[in-house]
């Protein structure tokens, strides 16, 4: 993602869009999330859970959960003036996986959304994220039959690199999501100039 030029009413101006993965385990919010912040009508490929997927999806935990993203969720959403974020939300089992190589291609940063209930699934995408350097953080999708955790109890649950933000939100709440993502986008900004300066130093 980069900059769009814009001549509107002879106002010059840049503006930039920025690619945000969300990521994280079966179930835990993606889609809500994206659907939560996104000021366009999200774009989702759900399809309805089926019985032959039974034997591979784990629907502990989430015994209601009657759809799942099969390729991705997407949506836009306006951080200030000038800043807009792209959101991709990545499908959360195993066997869509190999899309999240394509996905990833461009992106500043990603969302781990974490469920307390089932933190370990959440572990693929940490791993994901951190042996391709990309920038993420760990935003805690805070349920109301979940035991409240704090975030440096879930940061050692994780065993997160040092200085990886963990967050707690409301998946469904519009403001909380954008906090999120103004976190990230923070984070990443200043990981991202960290690496440039190393790379000249």
């Amino acid at each position: 993602m980069g900059s769009e030029r814009s001549d509107a009413g002879g106002d010059d101006t840049t503006a930039m869009a920025l690619k945000i993965l969300v990521a994280g385990g079966f179930g835990v919010g993606k889609t809500t999330l994206v659907g939560a912040v996104s000021e366009i009508r999200p774009l989702r490929t759900e399809e309805l859970l089926s019985e032959a997927g039974q034997s591979v999806d784990d629907t502990g935990g989430v015994d209601r959960k009657t759809t799942t993203t099969v390729a991705m969720d997407f949506g836009r959403i306006t951080i200030r003036s000038g800043l807009s974020l792209y959101l991709f939300g990545t499908p959360g089992q195993d066997r869509f996986w190999f899309l999240w190589d394509e996905l990833s291609q461009g992106a500043l940063g990603a969302v781990v959304l974490a469920d307390t209930r089932r933190l370990e699934d959440c572990f693929p995408a940490v791993d994901y994220f951190e042996h391709r350097h990309i920038p993420f953080v760990v935003a805690v999708n805070c349920f109301a039959t979940a035991r409240t955790y704090g975030a440096h109890e879930v940061s050692r649950a994780l065993d997160l690199d040092r200085g990886t933000p963990v967050v707690l939100c409301d998946a469904r709440d519009r403001d909380s999501g954008k906090e999120v993502l103004i976190r990230l986008v923070e984070y990443a900004g200043r990981m991202h100039t960290a690496r440039l300066l190393d790379t000249v130093g």
